[in-house]
């Protein structure tokens, strides 16, 4: 990967890593909406890629290619946070099935179907199943968390951090409890597609061809999971139209 000269081979490094780029954009694909194109979001990681090969220096604790995945991934993420990927109206739909994941499972004491989601949305389940695949892209978590007030990358800024406040970690640990739990008591099939996609890193086709149903049918499981999970993790007050922390004060009742 060195030339004669004893510095990065740019242009071998191109070569040897765009398969990687292709591999992160498609499996990234799973968590947006069908209106984004994989071919914008290879490159924009392409791109990431030469500024990591730009920006890489020896010496810095990490070997290129851990270093390139987050350039490469953070580059993908940031030509999306440019767009309005997820329109307004997904995320309205999306706090509507948690809202209703949470009240049947406070009634019911375990996880809704779908066909129970459906009937509580008042919906065809056709329709419901319609609702999460045009979700693809609602996640526990959104990148933009992560953002500071200027802009600044979450990672960039934590990089070579050492010290933590306990208080942090305290809180880490029991959302990492507490999601463990929640990730536990998904039905059987998705969390084996949670496993499939998070742990062994398949994509979407891929797992459809384990389960022997369409790409789009893990999809919709994938978006049903996460809003299992939010709704667990989050709660549901916002999701069913009420806001989340303090309760409201109740006025006082007249004489």
């Amino acid at each position: 990967m060195y030339d004669p000269e004893g510095n990065l081979d740019k242009s071998q490094l191109v070569e040897t890593y765009a398969p990687l780029v292709k591999r992160l954009a498609y499996h990234l694909m799973a968590k947006l909406p069908a209106s984004v194109h994989i071919d914008d979001v290879i490159q924009n990681g392409m791109i990431g890629l030469l500024d990591a090969i730009n920006r890489y220096e020896d010496g810095l604790g990490a070997q290129f290619e851990t270093y390139a995945v987050q350039r490469v991934r953070g580059a993908m993420l940031d030509g999306l946070r440019d767009n309005d990927w997820l329109p307004r109206s997904i995320r309205r739909d999306m706090r509507r099935i948690e809202g209703a994941i949470h009240s049947l499972e406070q009634h019911h004491g375990r996880q809704p179907t779908e066909v129970e989601l459906a009937e509580s949305l008042e919906m065809p389940l056709a329709e419901y199943q319609r609702m999460l695949q045009d979700a693809r892209g609602y996640q526990l978590v959104h990148f933009e968390d992560f953002a500071g007030d200027e802009g600044e990358d979450y990672f960039e800024r934590h990089l070579g951090e050492h010290a933590s406040n306990p208080l942090d970690l305290l809180e880490a640990s029991d959302m990492r409890s507490a999601l463990v739990q929640a990730i536990e008591d998904l039905p059987e099939r998705e969390k084996l597609m949670m496993a499939l996609y998070y742990d062994e890193e398949l994509n979407l086709r891929e797992i459809g061809e384990v389960f022997g149903v369409s790409e789009s049918r893990v999809c919709q499981l994938h978006s049903q999971a996460v809003a299992r999970l939010r709704a667990r993790i989050l709660g549901a007050g916002e999701a069913g139209g009420a806001r989340r922390g303090r309760p409201r004060k109740t006025p006082p009742a007249a004489a």
